[in-house]
């Protein structure tokens, strides 16, 4: 029983990984409520408001257990916005006049737990395959006159498809392509891809330097919101 335990522990491996960048707002689409009748929002550009680069931060903790991956990830994401309206905006109950100053604010913070399973091991390819339970706790908000303060939330869950290909050409330097997706999938889809440079520091120890895409969104009677970020990242992944 000790033994096993002990070997168990040898096939250990946690790691850390660490990322930050900055944000740039591609497209951000918005309708609230989004069911027709005479209550219906205004459908407008969140990112025609002006959507400022804003800093990024995202974590993953987890381990191998040979060539099975668990792991969770935490990557909170703010973006705001200000801009003098060219036209009347109804959102979330609330009117925004045209000619008057209005702040917006997007959030998406997103939070996974991650299973993958190294289909390829080798000097220069390695390919995982898994699943991802992926939580989103999002909003957008309004802030002006004269619908002051006005906010749509939306929290849910969403299955995605996990997987990671690295190409190592040479011992110190590789290329990486790693991501979570689903698209076609009911009212909406969601897609998190980051393609990077991969440069082996030491054994254990990998920095990344890439361009990360997250895009996504849906289209249901509460809320109709469709949105492209674009991320440079730089991250660290320390297996300890």
């Amino acid at each position: 029983m000790l033994a096993s335990l002990a070997a168990l522990a040898l096939a250990v491996n946690p790691f850390v990984d660490v990322e930050s960048g900055v944000a740039f707002s591609g497209y951000n689409d918005v309708r609230v409520p989004n069911a027709g009748g005479p209550e219906e929002g205004t459908l407008f550009s969140l990112h025609d408001l002006g959507i400022t680069p804003a800093p990024t931060f995202r974590v993953r903790l987890g381990a191998w257990f040979g060539r099975h991956g668990v792991y969770a990830t935490a990557a909170p994401l703010r973006l705001q916005a200000k801009a003098t309206l060219d036209e009347t905006i109804r959102f979330a109950g609330g009117t925004y006049d045209a000619g008057t100053t209005v702040r917006g604010l997007y959030r998406f913070d997103s939070y996974r737990l991650t299973y993958r399973y190294g289909l390829v091991r080798g000097a220069r390819w390695e390919v995982d395959l898994g699943l991802t339970a992926f939580l989103r706790d999002a909003a957008i908000s309004l802030d002006g006159l004269p619908g002051g303060v006005r906010d749509s939330t939306d929290t849910g869950f969403v299955p995605l498809l996990s997987f990671r290909v690295a190409w190592w050409p040479s011992a110190r330097w590789g290329l990486l392509l790693d991501g979570d997706a689903i698209a076609g999938a009911g009212p909406g889809r969601a897609e998190d891809v980051l393609v990077a440079v991969l440069a082996r520091v030491r054994d254990g120890l990998v920095a990344r330097l890439g361009w990360r895409v997250v895009e996504g969104g849906a289209d249901v009677d509460q809320v109709y919101n469709f949105a492209l970020v674009h991320q440079v990242a730089v991250g660290l992944e320390v297996s300890l």
